[in-house]
């Protein structure tokens, strides 16, 4: 098995890229890892990595450039059976477009698991080409991110500007 790791400076803090053979399992920021003290000050951004990593490096920096609305890229998240159903559902919310949990747990087919589903949406660990940000509470409000609100809002706010020209959401 071969593993590869990297790290990019995104305009909204530095993200941990980690990839297993050919797919792409981790995106996160940095100060959301789990048990992790990593001074930012001290990465090396300069380190070469896999082309799949510098792929998804490339499809960020797109990204965030408002150039890049969808990722092509081969990913890969371990978890349950209804894990990956959310999380597969997740990659069918348009760009510049937001739900609610409650439509979530609709959309895969159980109106009853909507705790369930934001738990599983907690745990996506490639956020952004998962986006788990699109999805908001049922009254319009930011409710719950891994990579913290403030994150959340910008990027819906990023998406929204590029999507429909629109400023500020929130």
């Amino acid at each position: 098995m071969q593993t590869d790791t990297a790290y990019y400076s995104s305009p909204i803090g530095t993200m941990f890229i980690k990839s297993v053979d050919n797919t792409i399992e981790e995106i996160s920021f940095i100060n959301t890892l789990k048990g992790l003290k990593i001074d930012e000050d001290k990465i090396d951004l300069t380190i070469k990595s896999s082309s799949l990593i510098q792929k998804c490096i490339q499809q960020l920096k797109e990204y965030f450039e408002g150039k890049r609305k969808q990722f092509e890229l081969a990913i890969n998240q371990n978890g349950t059976d209804f894990q990956k159903k959310v999380w597969n559902d997740l990659l069918h919310i348009p760009f510049g477009n937001t739900i609610s949990y409650l439509e979530l747990s609709r959309r895969i087919g159980n109106v009853k698991a909507i705790r369930a589903v934001g738990t599983c949406n907690g745990s996506n660990k490639l956020c952004i080409v998962v986006p788990c940000h699109r999805v908001i509470g049922i009254k319009g409000d930011l409710i719950g991110y891994g990579g913290d609100l403030w994150r959340k809002k910008w990027l819906l706010e990023h998406e929204a500007k590029y999507a429909n020209g629109v400023q500020k959401l929130f």
